[in-house]
């Protein structure tokens, strides 16, 4: 899951050094924090939150066989 969320947040960062992606597994949720640098944040919410709900979508929608919830939260 972690390739999947660098496959989509690499190209629309400028600083893709900086992109951080850590999982916190719980026992019904796996939480995935997604840092990255102060300037990139916007991009990856993007206007009205439309780009962070696209990414949460594919992600969302890649774990539909798994029996946890999956998270992602932007730092």
């Amino acid at each position: 899951m972690k390739g999947l969320i660098e496959t989509i947040v690499m190209p629309i960062v400028d600083y893709p050094e900086d992109v951080v992606i850590t999982e916190v597994e719980d026992n019904f949720t796996i939480t995935y924090k997604l840092t990255v640098h102060k300037e990139d944040v916007g991009k990856i919410i993007g206007k009205n939150g439309r780009v962070a709900k696209a990414i949460r979508s594919v992600i969302y929608s890649s774990t539909l066989q798994s029996n946890k919830r999956i998270h992602l939260d932007i730092q």
